[in-house]
């Protein structure tokens, strides 16, 4: 369906969880966050439900998230059901990658057509402390399964920090030359715990100059309904792409809306205003109801993010909005 300003919104994103286990710093404090009551949370037939009222309003795309969407306990089922709902044309799935060695094959046997994977950094030391203890080994172990079991295209997301990680991009561009992965340079965007690192920003401007390529090839072959800019350098056997949420933002492109795992539903990942899902869900509401509910949210969507107004903003963290 449209909103008012004729975007044209067919793109879903699902977080069944708020958990997760890794504790990047950038996306919760050291003592943690408090977890979602187990109740609070919706259950796997009312995302479900969502789902199939949704593509009666021409939603087609589907990512789950988290947290990280695969330590909720039958995870699987779920995905296996929701890729064989009518209307579902692209199930798709982001993940932090430690939990891919085990389950790559099993996720793309339940329906999961491609994944995205989150990796900022491949020095073990420097993985080991921006999560609070991950295994950085596990994740490019889970990369390669994730090809082995044929999920295409696989994504690499690279939030770029200066002074963290702004010294290994040239090796994230060797693993996009090598391989058919897809490297997808991100902005750090102000949310949450991000938002205290302001003067790590780095523009896309910066991180083209810092990769140093002189043949910025544009490509529109890899799937995917999102905001990347892709290239495929000469020789390259993947891509890059650029995400620019703060210097060139793309919101007047933007096709998607959120459901939270406590079943708000947010029209703008910047914005605080949700609407209530969860209540009509388990208030006896009729489908009919549901559905107005839907499309009242998706008209509503602003015309543009305002991250920079705190008005418009929550302090909650990424991984309880469904980053």
């Amino acid at each position: 369906m449209q909103d008012q300003f004729q975007r044209h919104i067919d793109y879903l994103r699902i977080s069944v969880t708020d958990r997760c286990n890794l504790r990047c710093r950038y996306c919760m404090p050291a003592e943690g966050v408090q977890w979602m009551p187990h109740d609070s949370i919706l259950s796997f037939e009312e995302i479900l439900r969502l789902m199939r009222l949704s593509t009666q309003l021409g939603f087609r795309r589907f990512r789950i998230t988290g947290g990280e969407p695969l330590v909720r306990k039958d995870i699987l089922g779920f995905l296996s059901e929701g890729a064989q709902l009518p209307g579902v044309e692209d199930l798709m799935l982001t993940t932090n990658g430690m939990l891919l060695p085990e389950m790559a094959f099993d996720l793309k046997a339940a329906g999961v057509q491609r994944v995205n994977i989150s990796l900022d950094t491949m020095d073990p030391e420097r993985f080991h402390d921006i999560t609070r203890g991950g295994d950085v080994s596990r994740v490019i172990q889970g990369i390669f399964r994730s090809l082995e079991a044929g999920l295409k295209p696989v994504k690499i997301n690279v939030v770029v920090v200066r002074g963290f990680n702004t010294e290994e991009l040239p090796s994230f561009l060797t693993l996009a030359k090598q391989y058919p992965l897809h490297v997808r340079f991100i902005e750090l965007m102000p949310i949450g715990i991000s938002s205290e690192h302001r003067t790590d920003f780095v523009s896309i401007k910066e991180m083209k100059e810092l990769l140093g390529i002189k043949d910025y090839i544009p490509t529109q072959e890899i799937p995917g309904g999102g905001p990347a800019e892709y290239f495929r350098p000469s020789g390259f056997k993947g891509s890059i792409g650029f995400i620019s949420a703060l210097s060139r933002h793309f919101c007047n492109t933007c096709n998607r809306v959120r459901l939270t795992a406590d079943g708000k539903l947010r029209a703008c990942l910047h914005s605080k205003h949700e609407v209530d899902l969860r209540e009509a869900l388990r208030n006896g509401s009729s489908d009919r109801d549901v559905l107005e509910l839907l499309a009242q949210a998706v008209w509503r969507k602003p015309a543009q993010h305002h991250m920079n107004d705190e008005a418009w903003q929550d302090k909650r963290v990424m991984s309880q909005i469904g980053g």
